[in-house]
């Protein structure tokens, strides 16, 4: 296959899935926000055990969750964020102002950020009764809308670049961005496409697949960077894994031909007593049909939220046995720090494994599909 055509069809197509991802999340992105300045774990674990006990589980959650602003380092008391905006639909009109809004006063135009349980982290307003309502619809720029439209861009630019390198360097040997990419692209294309859809049919799904793994791997990496433009947890985020298993799930039931449908409906194989009254096993495929993707964005979501949680459930530690004794505190720490650092290792491969096990299964799905029955 002509591979100038198999990334350029890869930059379109990443264009449009990925704008569409997030015009389809940004407000389910947006309900996870939180306004107030985060702080890195050190300066926010140290105030809170100043002010009052620790809670490890409001820390976790903090930092694994969106935010309507992008903190970037503290200096002393000063806290260096960059301010997003703010946009919903609310009471017939659009509001639209920045995130640094709802630091100057506690509220904006009557709409604040909520701290109960139900809307925690939430813009909300008042109703003539005091009960929170929330905007009818909101969209904002959150922490995680930005990073998707960061990676967006790098990708674009990365396989533009690698297009026009070959276009200039016929039949020469990759050099440069070409040199790590190309290695990528033919994995994806041999090891995945060709040897689960087949030779004759791989072409047309391989720019999704291409997309798909580059897109889940670079967020992955991203999402292990502490800072910016890193430190996002996009790929954490079962909005946006939902979206991609959204994706997976329609290319495969617009691709399913006449075999593809019949088996789901009238298995071979299967004893007639489990088909008729009662048709058990069609029941079974079609569910199926829905639980594959849902998988999908479940396993993906899973384990990169897992990683994250179980490293601040570590640090915590120290600071819970430092309640108790300092000394305690020093001892666990030794332990905590090098199982954190275990665990960013184990993270790193984790990266890999999830963008090719995403892209693998997607594979599979669109060559069941697609095969020919005989």
């Amino acid at each position: 296959m002509n591979k100038i055509s198999s990334v350029k069809k890869a930059v379109t197509l990443l264009g449009f899935i990925l704008a569409l991802v997030v015009s389809i999340n940004s407000s389910l992105l947006a309900q996870h926000n939180n306004s107030e300045p985060q702080e890195n774990w050190e300066d926010e674990i140290v105030d809170e055990i100043a002010n009052e006990e620790f809670k490890a589980g409001d820390m976790i959650i903090e930092h694994i969750t969106d935010s309507y602003e992008w903190h970037i380092i503290t200096i002393g008391e000063t806290h260096v964020n960059i301010p997003l905006p703010v946009i919903f639909y609310d009471e017939s009109e659009w509001h639209i102002f920045m995130s640094s809004a709802f630091h100057h006063a506690d509220d904006h135009n009557g709409y604040f950020i909520s701290h109960n349980n139900f809307n925690a982290g939430k813009i909300v307003r008042l109703d003539n009764e005091g009960n929170e309502i929330r905007p009818v619809l909101d969209i904002s720029i959150t922490k995680n809308v930005l990073a998707i439209f960061m990676s967006i861009f790098f990708m674009m630019f990365v396989f533009i670049s690698v297009a026009n390198s070959y276009k200039k360097r016929k039949g020469k040997a990759p050099k440069g961005l070409q040199s790590f990419v190309e290695p990528i692209i033919l994995f994806v294309r041999d090891d995945i496409a060709k040897a689960s859809i087949g030779e004759k049919k791989y072409e047309k799904y391989l720019p999704f697949l291409l997309t798909v793994f580059f897109f889940i791997l670079l967020n992955n990496l991203l999402g292990l960077i502490p800072f910016f433009p890193g430190g996002a947890n996009i790929t954490g985020n079962i909005g946006v894994t939902g979206v991609l298993a959204l994706f997976t799930f329609i290319i495969t039931s617009f691709s399913g031909n006449k075999a593809y449908w019949m088996h789901l409906v009238n298995a071979p194989g299967v004893p007639w007593w489990l088909k008729i009254p009662i048709p058990l096993m069609p029941i079974v495929e079609i569910m199926g049909v829905f639980t594959k993707p849902f998988v999908l964005m479940v396993r993906l979501f899973a384990n990169i939220t897992a990683g994250h949680i179980i490293i601040l459930g570590f640090i915590s530690l120290i600071f819970i046995f430092g309640n108790i004794s300092e000394g305690l505190g020093y001892g666990v720490s030794i332990v905590s720090v090098g199982f954190s650092i275990f665990m960013g290792i184990l993270e790193l491969l984790v990266a890999f494994i999830q963008a090719y096990v995403f892209t693998l299964l997607s594979a599979l799905y669109f060559g069941m599909a697609t095969e020919e029955h005989h």
